[in-house]
């Protein structure tokens, strides 16, 4: 809020009512607006769910299969199985989320941990699936096929996922599953299934999760957990306990528009552009470009495509392959996307654990880790073929 204040009060090339109304459109834009209702049908079906009792049979129906060692590991894997599938964190996140933190409640592991490794996972897909924004913007904009830009980015952030399995089954040694694990009631377990299931074959979140939804409560009244209106006090509930995530969003955007109008990202863009020196500096100064127009847009799509002509202008002047520079804009931006308190990603699992977005940033090895690696692939001109 002081920052938006600060962002209306100090542009001073419009009237009052004009800056309003920038902060306005920025708060209403059309993917803005899309995001806000993800949230708002994310608050009901998580809570209509955990009312009917789809949580705990869902997180004891996964404490019968997995050893005790690899329900950390196993939650990572999933994540990025199905964000791979799926081509969105977003929908990932809504989906593992509410079964990894009552993972956590009951095997006394650490909440922010799980939600963190399953955030983690959600971006390995986000950034490398073939039906991702992100893969999309990045090749559109560079002029190179997704096959193509698939092998590079593999290279790039494959070790770095292989890393964080053998970290997740290092630190998961200490989750150990209950000795008694209540009888399954596999019925109360369909609704996510369903959703896991249409996720996977691409199916919009938002019709996922109105199809979840209708399902807890045909499910939750025929079973007798609640009745209709039992069914709408649960929903209702829901979307409240994420009014302030939402808020936040809306003001996110608001000020972010403000900072665009006004110059903002131009100014970052030209400065980042006048002293580059070398295919190693276009590289570091498109990764770069990308990162911070990231961290004002907060949406790593936005970044892609904000930076994608100028990334263009920079890699065709100083030979950098189109494929590499696919890659290096989506892992540049999936790693800034996925650290970020304000992001849409973050403020989501935040909301479904019920944690602050800051208690789970500690624990995000993986998007850290496919910085480091993008990192290294610059300096070390990696992978050869295309340096």
């Amino acid at each position: 809020m002081i920052a938006s204040i600060y962002a209306i009060t100090i542009s001073k090339g419009f009237p009052l009512t004009n800056r309003i109304t920038i902060y306005s459109r920025g708060a209403s834009t059309e993917n803005m607006m899309l995001m806000l209702w993800i949230f708002v049908l994310a608050g009901a079906f998580a809570n209509s769910a955990k009312q009917m009792g789809c949580i705990d049979a869902t997180v004891n129906l996964t404490l019968s299969i997995l050893p005790s060692n690899m329900l950390l590991a196993g939650l990572f894997l999933a994540a990025c199985f199905i964000s791979l599938s799926i081509g969105t964190s977003v929908g990932t996140i809504v989906a593992l989320v509410p079964i990894a933190a009552a993972l956590g409640e009951t095997t006394g592991g650490s909440i922010p941990l799980m939600t963190a490794t399953v955030v983690g996972g959600a971006f390995f897909g986000d950034n490398l699936s073939f039906i991702s924004d992100t893969t999309v913007a990045a090749t559109s904009t560079q002029g190179c096929r997704m096959s193509d830009k698939f092998r590079v980015n593999l290279f790039i952030v494959l070790p770095a996922a292989i890393v964080i399995l053998f970290v997740c089954l290092y630190l998961g040694r200490g989750v150990h599953s209950p000795s008694n694990i209540p009888d399954i009631e596999y019925v109360k377990v369909i609704p996510y299934f369903i959703v896991l299931v249409m996720a996977i074959f691409g199916m919009n979140v938002m019709g996922v999760l109105t199809i979840g939804l209708i399902l807890t409560g045909i499910i939750g009244i025929f079973n007798g957990s609640y009745d209709i209106f039992g069914w709408f006090t649960a929903m209702n509930d829901g979307v409240l306990g994420m009014s302030e995530l939402i808020i936040i969003t809306m003001m996110a955007g608001g000020l972010l528009e403000i900072i665009r109008e006004i110059g903002g990202i131009d100014y970052i863009i030209q400065k980042m552009t006048s002293h580059i020196h070398g295919k190693r500096g276009a590289e570091f100064s498109i990764g770069i470009l990308v990162a911070l127009v990231d961290l004002c847009t907060a949406n790593n799509t936005v970044a892609i495509i904000t930076v994608g002509g100028i990334a263009k202008q920079i890699g065709d002047k100083y030979g950098v392959d189109s494929r590499k520079c696919a890659s290096i804009l989506d892992t540049f931006s999936c790693c800034v996307q996925g650290i970020i308190p304000y992001g849409a990603q973050l403020l989501m699992a935040a909301g479904l654990s019920k944690l602050n977005p800051i208690e789970i940033l500690p624990y995000l090895y993986y998007p850290y880790a496919i910085g480091i690696a993008a990192i290294l692939s610059i300096i070390f001109r990696l992978p050869k073929r295309y340096s």
